[in-house]
């Protein structure tokens, strides 16, 4: 069955929401995971209507940048890389590709949205009896490049056949930032979005205060060693202690480093990233796996209004201005 945005909205619909109060609690599945978002709205029929926005918003945004969907933008391009054939961009694709523009140049090429050649050929949720060829991993490469992509005012194409487009780096977040632009359109102030564990906090909560957000350890992912407290901003944390490939009993990371084409190598177990937008924390937190933490620690402290935390075999780091976000700390050995 081809999963169409009405379908989509139907599974996300499935399940009724939850009130509590002037709160709503709304959990559904969405683009490959599992999702809540937690609203005050003291007027039900107000409610309703941003959930049913909310959801088909999100439907359709699936149905429009999902690789998985045969139909998708994102499909139809990667179907016909190489054969010369252009695709029209709608307003919502041009504003997300020229995020994509932005954050390709801030991290230097390491977020690369065509990089779906490589991360197939280490896909982390299949074990390889051996590391893919060096000649493999140099017929990816040359597949891979967001400066090669060409576009053109209200369009774009694949030049290249094997190029494949991937968004899973950039569109969950751009999608949770989208949901809180559309709250506030819908006269909500007060929520917390997320989606996979990234997440991003507008307003208060039901207790008041800041947002509490627990931070995950990263050799005991069911407990937090720590938290944040979180009012307009967003969090997103990234690693390899819930995701890693296993090659010939070996472990790599998820992450797959476009400059070189193999899985990052260095000594990062987690990253966590607040900043403004759940987009910018997002691609910073991967960027910062894959740049190993000396890199890392400039590029937080390069960044306006970001602040980071890396958990390494060496050690924890945490920026000045994420140490002004923690709500407890604990005494803990990396």
């Amino acid at each position: 069955m081809v999963l169409t945005a009405l379908r989509l909205y139907e599974l996300m619909a499935d399940a009724p929401p939850q009130r509590q109060g002037d709160y709503t609690r709304l959990a559904f599945p969405a683009l490959g995971t599992q999702n809540s978002i937690l609203f005050r709205a003291p007027d039900p029929v107000l409610a309703a209507g941003f959930r049913e926005a909310a959801l088909r918003w999100l439907a359709e945004f699936e149905a429009r940048f999902s690789r998985f969907i045969p139909v998708s933008l994102v499909a139809r391009l990667n179907a016909a890389a190489g054969d010369g054939t252009w695709f029209e961009l709608e307003s919502g694709a041009q504003e997300l590709f020229a995020l994509c523009d932005w954050f390709h140049w801030k991290t230097s090429g390491i977020f690369d949205p065509t990089a779906g050649t490589l991360t197939a050929l280490w896909d982390y949720r299949r074990p390889l009896a051996v590391e893919p060829t060096e000649a493999a991993i140099n017929a990816a490469r040359a597949c891979v490049g967001w400066g090669l992509v060409e576009r053109a005012p209200g369009r774009i194409r694949l030049p290249r056949a094997g190029m494949q487009l991937d968004l899973g780096g950039i569109g969950k977040e751009y999608a949770v930032d989208r949901m809180v632009e559309l709250a506030g359109q819908w006269g909500v102030v007060d929520l917390l979005v997320d989606f996979g564990r990234d997440v991003r906090a507008a307003g208060s909560p039901p207790e008041g205060g800041d947002w509490r957000i627990g931070l995950e350890h990263p050799e005991q992912p069911d407990a937090c060693w720590s938290s944040v407290g979180l009012h307009n901003a967003a969090i997103c944390c990234s690693g390899d202690y819930r995701r890693f490939a296993l090659i010939g009993g070996r472990r790599y990371s998820h992450l797959v480093d476009p400059r070189t084409g193999r899985p990052a190598r260095n000594d990062i177990r987690s990253a966590w990233v607040i900043a403004p937008t759940c987009t910018e924390a997002g691609i910073l937190t991967t960027a910062a796996c894959i740049l190993g933490a000396g890199a890392a620690q400039q590029l937080f402290e390069q960044t306006p209004g970001s602040a980071g935390c890396l958990w390494s075999e060496h050690g924890l780091f945490q920026s000045r201005r994420f140490q002004a976000y923690e709500l407890k700390a604990q005494k803990i050995s990396a």
